[in-house]
């Protein structure tokens, strides 16, 4: 009898065990955890603007996470892509930031063979189980960036020297100057690169011989080449992505900028928590992720109350100033 006893408790042992174990194991099926972490940037971490804020967001993950991070510059054809996503596989990295949007429709392609790894982009429309494109609506950004524009300019004359002509923060831009001051020509030229140094500056020297004195340099290398020529020659800029104050001192007006970094860290938390979904996601300035940088002492005081309160009534309504 005490034998059959022991058997019993045994078994009882035996199945409380394999009950606590299933019900462990269906928890963590439900979360994801962070492993390994993998980053592929189009062109350089090195550039001072986008490619280094997103390489600032990959170590801090790596510091909030303790996990190691991989990063590939330079990865731009979908057979680039296809060998690096392989590469980070077999290192056992289980989310994947691609740090541009020509990353999405490759990313798309690829995923499904990926089950167990999410892949995370910046801007663009694709998506699925596991990938998510992570927008900033950029039009706002470049609306308060043109309100300081036009309300600086001593020539009636501000020019935009823009990557790509699809940047809705070029837009805004251009609405933003003529809200602040309607008697402003808005000059406007791209560069078809977000890195063409030499074709930005070319552009940059056409439109100060027809007077302008305000620049909005919205690229990546190349603003910062335009910045300091802007400096030399004495005209305002507003800086892009960064905060570019420090280039410039009082030449650099304020700058319009995307905390991607701080964003891509927001992703890694969510993942990590199982709460990353696939699907396409948009933040602004009421998230936190797009501010005004600092500002020159050169923009008075009282015009840069009147902006902090238009963009607090903005995160409020949703509404630019020229929308009211």
């Amino acid at each position: 009898m005490r034998i059959l006893k022991k058997f019993f408790a045994l078994i009882y042992i035996i199945i409380f065990i394999s009950i606590v174990f299933l019900f462990t194991s269906c928890n963590s099926l439900g979360e994801e955890k962070i492993q390994k972490v993998g980053m592929l940037v189009e062109n350089s971490i090195n550039d001072q603007t986008w490619g280094n804020k997103g390489y600032k967001g990959l170590l801090e993950i790596r510091e909030e996470f303790d996990v190691d991070v991989y990063f590939k510059e330079e990865v731009k054809t979908e057979q680039e892509v296809d060998r690096a996503v392989q590469e980070f596989a077999n290192k056992g990295v289980n989310l994947i930031f691609g740090h541009s949007s020509i990353y999405g429709k490759m990313f798309d392609n690829i995923s499904k063979s990926y089950p167990d790894i999410h892949f995370v982009y910046a801007n663009g429309g694709y998506s699925n189980d596991n990938l998510t494109s992570l927008n900033f609506s950029s039009h706002a950004m470049g609306f308060f960036g043109g309100m300081v524009a036009g309300e600086m300019t001593k020539t009636n004359k501000v020019a935009i020297i823009a990557a790509y002509e699809w940047q809705p923060e070029i837009e805004g831009f251009y609405e933003g100057v003529h809200f602040q001051n309607p008697n402003a020509e808005v000059l406007m030229n791209f560069v078809n690169s977000w890195d063409n140094k030499e074709r930005a500056l070319e552009l940059y020297n056409q439109m100060n011989k027809k007077d302008a004195d305000v620049f909005y340099p919205a690229g990546d290398a190349f603003s910062v080449s335009v910045i300091n020529q802007v400096k030399s020659d004495g005209n305002y800029a507003i800086g892009f992505v960064t905060d570019q104050a420090e280039l410039g001192g009082k030449t650099v007006l304020t700058s319009t900028v995307q905390h991607v970094d701080q964003l891509y860290l927001l992703a890694a938390k969510q993942f990590n928590k199982g709460e990353l979904k696939g699907g396409i996601f948009t933040y602004d300035f009421g998230d936190d992720v797009i501010t005004m940088g600092e500002f020159s002492e050169e923009v008075p005081k009282p015009f840069r109350k009147k902006l902090k309160e238009s963009i607090n009534e903005y995160i409020e309504s949703g509404l630019l100033p020229n929308e009211k």
